[in-house]
């Protein structure tokens, strides 16, 4: 009971300084609301148990080759049935291979990203439906039906939840065409991967039914999940994967080249699919735990501040005697008021941040969008205001044993000890510290951001509207494909506004592609050696004009024109520049040949025909200035474009070249191309400038949260840094009237508080920067991407605290310098 008592005294004696107690809770607030906020975000998506079951014995299987920069090459048929019959502490296998579709008979004509999976995934993902049924063993095999699955996701956001769509058909393209029955809704997941749609048998995708396909190992194109076998470990696994895998690459040498070098790893589903969002997350709760630590020093040194001027109370207390024990739960009763409602208030604002927060993370974890804020929000706020509590009510120092004897109680005047003056100048510099790292920690990714947007991409970025018009071979022949294409560009160059139209297969930026990570291919001059890869290129199928619509220069040759599409004897290319002065160094390429020599090639859809005209030596007629349609920051690209009516249309891009505002030309656009075709999708229309800022998006929020962060950080560190010198200044008004009254000049005291506070925000860069440096070498460790940064953002940053340190060094100095030398002698 007598604690009770000890907090109805506590709320009367802090209601007595209502502007200490109010900028203590807030300050608070702001330190335990952004860390439950923050907490809740990050087991929402890091730490909350998956639906799937048993998802402690669900494992994601990888192969890459790092030798070529493929970080994920996913398996072959051959492949998989190799490590079926072999691993033994894996109970079953689940396969999945990410295709692009188009669908129609689903509303309005779309492209849509999917997934074929064979009949025992849903099983080994331990996944369920809400409505109908999953794929089983039954619709396995060339001669079953088509169906599909739809996530939950799109089902709700794209459809309305609508349940009649089950036994509704559907056609899907691909690469081929198919009908299929909807048959089920997956139950609320997350995907893998995570924009996943759609889900269907292999009959959907005739390509997966291809003899080329299920014989060709070196045809990768499925990712593979496995299922621990009861009393197997994530370890044994691993190691009897390597042993299996060792020896697949040691009977088929041909597959697994020495200079791919080609590995197997395994790994935890939870790992594999929250591994995009875990090192954002992460550095934000350590991003905010500064904050929080921040808050509580600039709270201690006004705890501070406040009980030194109530020493003479708590000597009294002492004299009437109180037990160093009574006053110090006393202490901690009025922490424990002030930290329990800034953490009621924090709790009450938090899911606000939540909300605003999980938009964020959303960018890196389709789990943040299903986030919901629980009771665990309230157990962290409770948590933070109890350490808050403890830390607060254990900082000040309780009066001597001579104070309460009665000595000085009868003076007026602040004393502040040493020991009391070093405790707020080090909860000072500590701010300043946790102040610089997010400051730098924001000033890498500000500089990071503005680089990233001021670098030249070569493109005419702002009157190029790119326009997703995928190929369409649902009762068409390829040639029939090809004329549409060129049907479509001819009337879209005949509207107002438009200056030229030209196809092409990817989208700058935001398309991986086909063949993103090259195709081998070989040319005139070049020898093969024995065991080595030959050099990679990424290849491209375009129209004439496409290098005049996008604004990019041909710098040698010609574009291509009418007859390179009719003349099929004398197959054409233009190359890269790069790929010109790698290939034909000092000399001129034109006429020279280059000619595909990848393997892989040889499972692409098409005739015997097809291939050998595909593989045959092409004929350079042009060089153009590199594109890098992959990364923001243009990098030196090695390409090869085809002519639109010898390449395979995998894709299906228009860009619109124009002299007014593209966005007037989407509508008349779509109506045209649905007047040609109404199944025609046509979607996703934006220009190139906006394509990159959408790209560029993730990494403006990085910046604009880690901004906010740091900006409130400074904030907190600049009012701390004043407060210890306004309090220092006030506890040594005697010693400045003294100082003035035997002639020290006004501009010396001035110069002393500004000097100390630029010493206090010296220091604490200074430490900062040491913690920083231990912590980034601690966190490189753990996050593969963690580097140092630059001297730039470092200095910067130093600058910048020394800088507001100084202006906020000006009003107690200025107060100090303004010292009545009479009142201060007087004040004793």
């Amino acid at each position: 009971m007598s604690f009770f008592r000890d907090l109805r005294v506590a709320v009367h004696s802090l209601t007595r300084t209502p502007g200490l107690a109010i900028t203590v809770v807030l300050t608070l607030s702001l330190g335990i609301g952004a860390n439950a906020a923050i907490f809740t975000l990050v087991r929402g998506v890091l730490l909350k148990p998956l639906v799937n079951r048993d998802e402690n014995r669900l494992i994601y299987i990888r192969q890459s080759a790092p030798g070529i920069h493929e970080a994920n090459a996913a398996f072959s048929v051959p492949e998989i049935q190799d490590l079926r019959a072999s691993v033994k502490t894996l109970s079953a296998f689940g396969d999945f291979s990410t295709m692009g579709f188009t669908m129609v008979g689903l509303g309005e004509p779309r492209t849509i990203q999917g997934g074929v999976v064979s009949g025992t995934f849903f099983d080994v993902m331990g996944l369920h439906p809400v409505l109908g049924r999953l794929i089983g063993a039954q619709d396995d095999g060339p001669n079953a039906a088509g169906v599909v699955v739809l996530t939950y996701r799109f089902w709700a956001t794209a459809l309305g939840k609508d349940p009649s769509v089950i036994g509704k058909t559907v056609r899907l393209g691909s690469i081929g065409e198919r009908t299929a029955k909807i048959i089920g809704v997956l139950e609320p997941c997350v995907p893998y991967p995570q924009d996943t749609e759609i889900i269907s048998n292999i009959v959907t995708s005739p390509h997966h039914l291809s003899a080329t396909m299920v014989t060709g190992r070196i045809h990768r194109m499925t990712e593979l999940f496995g299922r621990l076998a009861p009393g197997a470990t994530l370890d044994q696994a691993r190691a009897e994967l390597h042993t299996v895998y060792s020896a697949m690459k040691k009977d088929h040498p041909e597959a697994y080249s020495k200079q791919a070098d080609y590995q197997i790893e395994a790994r935890m589903f939870r790992d594999e699919i929250t591994s995009g969002a875990r090192d954002v997350l992460l550095v934000l709760l350590a991003a905010s735990a500064l904050v929080f630590v921040i808050a509580c020093c600039n709270v201690a040194n006004l705890i501070l501040a406040r009980t030194v001027r109530r020493e003479g109370e708590l000597a009294v207390r002492m004299a009437l005697g109180a037990s160093r024990g009574a006053l110090r739960r006393m202490l901690l009763a009025e922490s424990l008021v002030l930290c329990g409602t800034g953490a009621l208030i924090g709790v009450t604002s938090a899911p606000l941040m939540v909300a605003v927060l999980a938009r964020y993370a959303s960018r890196f974890s389709v789990r943040a969008l299903d986030l919901k804020v629980d009771s665990s929000l309230l157990w962290v706020g409770a948590a933070l205001a109890i350490v808050a509590a403890v830390i607060l009510a254990f900082v000040p120092r309780l009066p001597s044993s001579a104070s309460s004897s009665g000595l000085g109680l009868s003076s007026g005047s602040v004393r502040i000890t040493s020991g009391t003056n070093r405790r707020q100048q080090i909860f000072a510099v500590t701010q300043i510290a946790a102040s610089f790292v997010l400051l730098v920690g924001a000033s890498v990714l500000i500089s990071t951001l503005i680089a990233l947007q001021r670098a030249r991409t070569g493109l005419d970025t702002q009157r190029v509207l790119a326009i997703d018009v995928p190929a369409m071979y649902y009762g068409k022949t390829p040639q029939q494909v090809v004329d549409f294409y060129r049907e479509a560009m001819r009337r879209v160059d005949a509207l107002p506004g438009v200056n030229r139209t030209a196809f092409g297969d990817v989208v700058p930026w935001r398309d991986s592609g086909p063949g993103t990570g090259g195709l081998q291919f070989s040319a005139d001059g070049h020898v093969h050696t024995p065991g080595v890869e030959d050099p990679r290129a990424t290849w491209r199928v375009i129209s004439p004009g496409y290098f005049a619509a996008l604004g990019v220069p041909i710098v040698a040759g010609r574009d291509f024109n009418a007859l390179d599409d009719q003349n099929h004897d004398d197959s054409v290319v233009i190359i890269s520049q790069t790929l010109a002065q790698r290939m034909f160094p000092n000399q001129d390429p034109i006429n020279r040949h280059v000619f595909w020599t990848d393997p892989v090639l040889q499972f692409f859809p098409g005739t015997d025909a097809d291939k050998a005209r595909l593989m045959a030596p092409h004929r350079i007629i042009g060089v153009a200035a590199d594109i890098d349609d992959n990364h923001i920051v243009p990098e030196p690209t090695v390409t090869v474009y085809d002519p639109l009516a010898g390449g395979l249309i995998i894709g299906g891009r228009l860009f619109v070249h124009t002299t007014r505002d593209p966005y007037t030309l989407v509508t008349p656009i779509t109506r045209l191309i649905r007047s040609m075709s109404a199944d025609q999708p046509v979607e996703h229309a934006a220009t190139l400038e906006d394509v990159r800022a959408e790209v560029l998006t993730p990494d403006r929020l990085n910046s604009v949260v880690f901004g906010v962060f740091a900006g409130v950080a400074l904030a907190i560190a600049v009012v701390g840094v004043a407060g210890v010198l306004a309090f220092s200044v006030s506890s040594r008004t005697r010693e400045f009237g003294i100082r003035l009254a035997l002639g020290s000049e006004p501009q010396l005291i001035l110069k002393g508080v500004i000097a100390e506070g630029a010493g206090m925000a010296a220091l604490g860069v200074l430490a900062g920067a040491a913690f920083g440096f231990v912590a980034a070498r601690l966190a490189s460790s753990y996050f593969a991407e963690m580097k140092m940064p630059g001297a730039l953002p470092v200095v910067i940053s130093a600058f910048l605290l020394m800088t507001v340190a100084v202006v906020a060094s000006l009003l107690p100095a200025a107060r100090a310098a303004r010292v009545d030398v009479m009142e201060a002698l007087r004040s004793e």
